[in-house]
């Protein structure tokens, strides 16, 4: 590959790229003895740990790179700022707990589930306020739904930044919810105050010492958003608001209110700081769209990817990644393994609820060529996820948040993975 077509992390090449040829060596030949297997191991010679070794079961050591990291020059302090989930290093679909990403505004407070209270006021018929055992009274529901940071990949508008799909998208999970839904508390507190619903909101806040709130519109309101208590079938972590948060489906991140403390019943927009000077899309001009709630089709390859190199040389590899979508399900998902000229699709995994993480497989046999790797996704709608050009030429180069195109990774022939750009 000569200098004009070398890839950088910032900039790569605009347009179509050829991709030269190259070869890896193959596999390590079975012919020889293999002690591991001729010989008794250690691990089969003396006892194990016991039953209640981990009361609480913890990954093995040999997993301990899997964990959630930040970027320490994003934010001032970790007290208000984001962790990424190691999306790079998981397969299926549903995010462990204790790998999925945390976003405070002034760090996570511990709540006991005894001092809980949960008011809802405003124009409703009976103000009324909750306890946490109050809330376990109610019919429940489960559903599987994303999390998405809206400045999820924001650090790429510009260019090919951070190295790792856990940095540039690791800004989601995607958990089973248990809890309560939003329109059952408002009916028991009555919307006959409130008159016609159809222009009145709902604001929502949390119990942090930020006081993180945020407007939704009714209609939302009585839709899918559920008060949620439980995920993955166990308490709440103390980072994801325990005890209890809003769960908001297919909609940025920071409308899920953690530590949920009061729900009030408007009739306009509170305009709060984070739908005001934050959480809106900046344009070239300066000026700003609001109300941009729903998180758009958006897919990453996590494997192969930077921090996901080929380890095994040529021969048969399987390409896996993300795709999820505010608007739904996810109907198709296309792989290119030469920077967008030519397309392939995906197998799709096993499908769950709506608005929620669709995990996708190419396999193929790899010859040991670079590849220019990289997915598009599509939903229900008939949305058609991106490429970063068609963001820019919308909203040019100075927007944060919903940045949902086309990610590109530069394979080499060695099988090691770079974030490049090919627009």
């Amino acid at each position: 590959m000569d200098a004009k077509t070398k890839p950088s992390r910032r900039s790569f090449l605009k347009g179509s790229v050829a991709i030269a040829g190259a070869s890896v060596a193959g596999t390590a030949s079975a012919s020889e003895a293999d002690p591991l297997i001729t010989e008794v191991q250690d691990w089969a010679s003396i006892t194990g740990a016991g039953v209640d070794e981990t009361p609480y079961g913890m990954p093995i050591s040999f997993e301990k790179d899997v964990v959630r990291r930040n970027v320490e020059w994003l934010t001032a302090s970790p007290i208000s700022s984001i962790n990424f989930t190691p999306i790079h290093a998981l397969d299926g679909t549903i995010t462990p707990q204790g790998c999925a990403f945390e976003r405070h505004h002034s760090g996570a407070i511990e709540l006991r589930k005894e001092d809980y209270r949960l008011m809802i006021n405003g124009l409703v018929d009976r103000p009324l306020v909750f306890h946490y055992a109050d809330l376990e009274r109610f019919p429940r529901e489960n559903h599987v739904y994303f999390c998405e940071c809206a400045a999820n990949t924001g650090m790429e508008w510009a260019g090919a930044q951070l190295n790792g799909a856990q940095f540039t998208h690791g800004m989601i999970h995607n958990m089973e919810y248990t809890g309560v839904p939003l329109r059952t508390l408002l009916n028991e507190a009555g919307l006959a105050a409130a008159g016609d619903l159809k222009d009145k909101w709902v604001y929502v806040e949390g119990a942090d010492a930020s006081s993180n709130g945020r407007s939704i519109p009714m209609e939302k309101a009585l839709d899918d958003v559920l008060v949620a208590f439980k995920a993955n079938g166990e308490a709440l972590r103390m980072e994801h608001g325990y005890p209890v948060r809003l769960v908001v489906p297919g909609w940025e991140g920071n409308m899920w209110v953690k530590w949920l403390r009061r729900i009030e019943v408007t009739d306009m927009a509170v305009e709060s700081r984070e739908e005001t000077s934050k959480y809106t899309d900046v344009y070239e001009d300066g000026t700003a769209r609001k109300w941009t709630w729903v998180m758009d089709a958006k897919s990453v390859i996590t494997s192969p990817s930077p921090q996901m190199p080929i380890s095994h040389g040529k021969g048969p590899l399987v390409i896996s990644g993300l795709a999820w979508s505010g608007h739904g399900k996810i109907t198709r998902v296309d792989v290119s393994r030469d920077g967008g000229i030519t397309w392939e699709t995906a197998r799709l995994g096993k499908q769950g609820d709506t608005k929620a993480l669709t995990r996708f497989y190419l396999d193929i046999d790899w010859d040991g060529n670079p590849m220019l790797l990289q997915s598009r996704a599509m939903d229900e709608t008939g949305y058609v996820q991106p490429t970063k050009d068609q963001l820019r030429e919308m909203r040019g180069e100075n927007a944060v948040y919903h940045n949902n195109c086309i990610q590109t990774w530069f394979v080499d022939e060695n099988g090691v993975a770079e974030n490049v750009e090919v627009s």
